[in-house]
């Protein structure tokens, strides 16, 4: 078996104590990390390594968004792909060695606060950078499975209410149907879904906005796991960890872990 887990973890250095617990605790093979924060040469390289994640890919910037994925297994960088259009780190793309399969990191822009591209430019980008997403899918050979936060909560069980959150940036109609084109273009997997059954409740992420976000339970399903079809048929479990989102100093999101029979 081969674990794979992706996480939001809103600064890599910030939160290396609940990256080196989650890691000791479900020990995935393969993280995939988004919004790390940082520049290649600041990312916590060396402790992840004393931890036996030796091989790693980090594409990062100072300050802002960034993507890295680090492995216990041998993995080879294949590519970073400028989905943004502007230079901005979100994508890193690694195939595992020896096992014919690729693993795509991406984090997906916000899109701000109004789902509109004519009076919110930032909304306009998250569109565009899909579509580039659907553009390259089209032409994705090699079992592939493409995870990170795709700042889109396409299904109505994958928000804490469809009916007041269909004018919200992250479930609006029109980023659904952008999404869906990208998920038909490669005709993708949602793994999540596959083992967590719509209409049954699947959320990642809860805003730190919102006490007791255990209680309220607002919550949104905006990271995603998918795969080619073929390494879809070989996933053989999949979990969430809610419990990562009371650590202490958490992430506003939660990892999610999927294990292939490869």
């Amino acid at each position: 078996m081969v674990s794979v887990a992706t996480w939001n973890i809103n600064s890599a250095r910030l939160r290396l104590p609940i990256i080196e617990k989650y890691l000791s605790q479900e020990a995935p093979d393969v993280l995939c990390l988004q919004e790390i924060k940082c520049l290649e040469s600041q990312f916590p390289a060396q402790a992840l390594a004393d931890m036996g994640y030796t091989h790693q890919a980090i594409c990062g910037q100072k300050g802002y968004h960034g993507v890295a994925t680090v492995s216990r297994l041998p993995i080879h960088e294949v590519s970073r792909h400028d989905w943004q259009a502007n230079g901005e780190a979100r994508h890193v793309g690694v195939e595992l060695v020896g096992k014919d399969v690729v693993i795509e990191n991406v984090y997906v822009p916000a899109g701000g606060d109004v789902p509109d591209r004519e009076q919110n430019a930032k909304f306009g980008q998250k569109l565009d950078f899909v579509e580039r997403m659907t553009r390259w899918a089209d032409d994705v050979e090699r079992p592939t499975l493409i995870v990170g936060d795709f700042n889109i909560a396409p299904l109505e069980s994958d928000v804490w209410s469809h009916k007041q959150l269909l004018k919200v940036v992250s479930h609006t109609p029109i980023e659904v149907e952008t999404l869906q084109r990208f998920k038909d273009a490669h005709g993708w997997v949602d793994i999540g879904r596959e083992f967590v059954a719509e209409p049954e409740r699947y959320f990642s992420w809860w805003s730190y906005r919102s006490p007791n976000w255990r209680t309220n339970d607002r919550g949104r399903r905006l990271d995603h796991m998918w795969a080619s079809a073929p390494l879809a048929a070989q996933a053989r479990a999949h979990r969430v960890l809610e419990d990562a989102r009371d650590w202490e100093k958490p992430s506003d999101h939660i990892p999610l872990v999927t294990e292939f029979d490869l």
